[in-house]
């Protein structure tokens, strides 16, 4: 039995990312040390998850979709911190993972971070090069995908030590301080199989129809919309255009975070520059078989 950290999710039929969580969190973690908010009840996420703590919530549409959950996940985050020194909380593409350099896991390097700080981990979104990578993911994605794109939207303060809010979607807290450790990422799933996002976008745009509303009177990401989803192969043929860039340092993007740290207006969040970078790389082999 272990109290250092603790993984909070919360899903709905989202099976292919869900069988993803639960191999790296419950691995990582220990099954009885991961939390899953069960959206709407779902019997797959039930029998998939079983051995950890599954919380379900009814499942009908409703407007302020994301207000609700992130307000949701914030009280979560404040009750397992009674329990747990950190608490990673995230969406169920999300995945936080050391680097393997470091000769660490998650578990060993949480128990040796620092308390009351919140950590943000480089989001590096894993894309499906469909025109040279034709081998099915099974049991890991990392090996059968390689490629990656920076995502400065994914580094994401989602390990959580302190009594911070918060905000809507992950992407920012309360705290006046940066702490963007250089052997942590966040890996997001949503791009890294054409099948399963196929899946996993019609299973969304299903949820918005059904609230028969706009983005600002649901108060979710554009992206659940079927308007804003455009042509699905095309989005993956795409990713080949991205010129890859050589080798595999990080420090530079994690410096400009750093240089660009600012309070967000008067909201009370702070948050960092998020640029939009060009190209894509190949992850070094040390990362194949990590998630």
């Amino acid at each position: 039995m272990q109290s250092v950290a603790a993984a909070l999710t919360m899903v709905r039929d989202d099976a292919f990312f869900l069988k993803a969580w639960l191999r790296h969190y419950g691995d990582a973690l220990g099954r009885e040390n991961c939390y899953i908010v069960n959206h709407g009840r779902g019997d797959e996420v039930a029998q998939l998850a079983q051995g950890c703590n599954i919380i379900g919530i009814p499942g009908d549409p409703h407007k302020n979709f994301d207000m609700k959950r992130w307000r949701m996940l914030n009280n979560f985050v404040q009750g397992l911190r009674c329990y747990y020194n950190h608490v990673i909380v995230g969406d169920v593409d999300e995945l936080v993972v050391v680097d393997p350099g470091a000769g660490i896991g998650l578990l060993d390097y949480l128990r040796a971070a620092k308390l009351r700080r919140n950590l943000t981990p480089l989001g590096l979104e894993v894309i499906h090069r469909i025109d040279i990578e034709d081998q099915p993911i099974t049991d890991t994605i990392l090996g059968p995908r390689r490629h990656v794109r920076l995502a400065p939207h994914y580094s994401k303060p989602c390990v959580i030590s302190t009594g911070h809010k918060i905000a809507r979607g992950g992407h920012f807290t309360q705290s006046d301080k940066l702490f963007a450790p250089d052997d942590l990422y966040l890996f997001h799933l949503k791009f890294c199989d054409f099948a399963a996002y196929a899946r996993a976008m019609d299973q969304r745009n299903s949820v918005t129809a059904a609230l028969d509303g706009g983005v600002k009177d649901i108060a979710i990401g554009r992206h659940w919309f079927a308007e804003a989803r455009g042509e699905d192969r095309a989005v993956f043929e795409g990713f080949a255009a991205l010129p890859v860039q050589a080798g595999f340092d990080m420090g530079p993007i994690r410096q400009r975070m750093v240089q660009s740290w600012q309070a967000r207006g008067d909201t009370g969040f702070w948050q960092f520059d998020r640029p939009d970078y060009p190209g894509q790389y190949v992850l070094p082999d040390r990362f194949v078989g990590v998630i």
